[in-house]
């Protein structure tokens, strides 16, 4: 009988915390939302495993020696994971329809403003004595607005690593509800006409425009932001072996298999921060609202670019586009394509929305350098 009481007593069962038993349903809530909803399910499906291993009671994987642990150590305090993914999507990337369409350029920037203004919105309800924000925690907070989960965790590993775990999952739960937020506030914001626009077709870029960039902007932005050269510089350097023609093999395996395992073990070490003491805090909620807030600004004002550069400009561009300048590389670009069509059948927009998509992730790069240079 004490045999069995002291099996009982080491049963997670027995050792079970509420919180504990919260975290495990958010955790299956994720995997949830990754199989049954199909949302983002390559970095959902680690994530939410991943937290369900760190909040089982009795179980230290996710702690001093522990698996995950070490993963989080060697990946994301080192900030190694988030620059091999960005080297990963360089080498996917192709600045073809930005090139074709510089002004584009634009709208990736304008829609970064939702994460300058999400940061003051975080400073200014600290001061009101709502949050208890330092202006590292804002400036993590804010780049959620980017839509780029590589780029907020490498700024949150930085500048609020005990936040990780609530940045991680925020940004990447908005990457993956794309298709639910971002349609109400483009239709808010756009008229029917507006949404027909039927845009000209790109010309063709020579493979030798495609060489140069890369190289040309990863010089001209690390002489500016220097800080910045770590994201931009491994995203360039994918995107050169990609277009250079001449490591076909290096490119193809940093496309597949490379950010394939970089994915899992950054999905899980992530998860391993959804700890219940870690995550279930006041300051997540904080988090999960501005993050929103940060998305959304961002969705607007890449909209409200668009229609400014319409009135500058004969050539007219759709402002549905503008909404594809928050990152959120393709399905940004994919749910202004299918709002496009459906206000006009015949209104293909998806390249076109390639261009401000490129530009965003561009974008929330220089704009995580400038956060890490000036809030470090």
């Amino acid at each position: 009988m004490e045999q069995l009481l002291e099996l009982w007593h080491t049963s997670g069962i027995y050792q079970l915390q509420a919180d504990q038993g919260v975290m495990l349903l958010v955790s299956l809530t994720l995997l949830y939302l990754a199989i049954g909803r199909g949302f983002e399910p390559l970095l959902l499906v680690p994530i939410g495993f991943g937290g369900l291993l760190s909040n089982i009671p009795g179980v230290d994987i996710a702690v001093g020696e522990g698996i995950l642990h070490q993963f989080y150590v060697m990946g994301l305090e080192t900030g190694m994971f988030p620059l091999l993914i960005f080297m990963g999507v360089g080498a996917m990337t192709d600045f073809g329809p930005l090139l074709a369409n510089p002004k584009t350029l634009w709208l990736g920037a304008a829609a970064q403003f939702g994460i300058f203004a999400t940061l003051l919105g975080a400073v200014g309800l600290t001061s009101l004595g709502w949050f208890d924000f330092s202006i590292q925690e804002a400036a993590a907070i804010g780049i959620i607005g980017g839509a780029d989960g590589p780029t907020a965790i490498y700024v949150a590993g930085i500048l609020a690593p005990h936040m990780l775990g609530a940045i991680a999952v925020a940004a990447y739960s908005y990457m993956a509800l794309v298709p639910l937020i971002q349609p109400p506030i483009v239709r808010a914001l756009t008229t029917q006409r507006e949404r027909e626009i039927v845009m000209t077709q790109l010309r063709v870029v020579s493979r030798r425009e495609k060489i140069f960039f890369p190289v040309v902007l990863l010089v001209l932005v690390a002489m500016l932001v220097p800080s910045a050269a770590p994201l931009l510089g491994m995203f360039c350097f994918g995107n050169f072996m990609r277009e250079c023609g001449m490591v076909d093999r290096l490119s193809d395996t940093t496309q597949n298999a490379l950010i394939n395992v970089v994915t899992i073990l950054l999905g899980l070490a992530v998860g391993s921060k959804l700890r219940a003491d870690q995550f279930l805090v006041a300051e997540t909620l904080g988090i999960l609202l501005l993050g929103m807030v940060a998305f959304c600004i961002g969705t607007a004002t890449g909209v409200l670019m668009a229609k400014l550069l319409n009135l500058l400009s004969k050539q007219q561009i759709n402002p549905l586009i503008g909404a594809a300048g928050v990152s959120a590389v393709p399905m940004a670009a994919r749910v202004a394509n299918k709002l496009g069509l459906e206000a006009n059948p015949h209104n293909f927009l998806l390249m076109h929305a390639m261009g401000p998509n490129v530009a965003g992730v561009i974008g929330s790069a220089v704009a995580a350098g400038v956060l890490i240079q000036f809030a470090r």
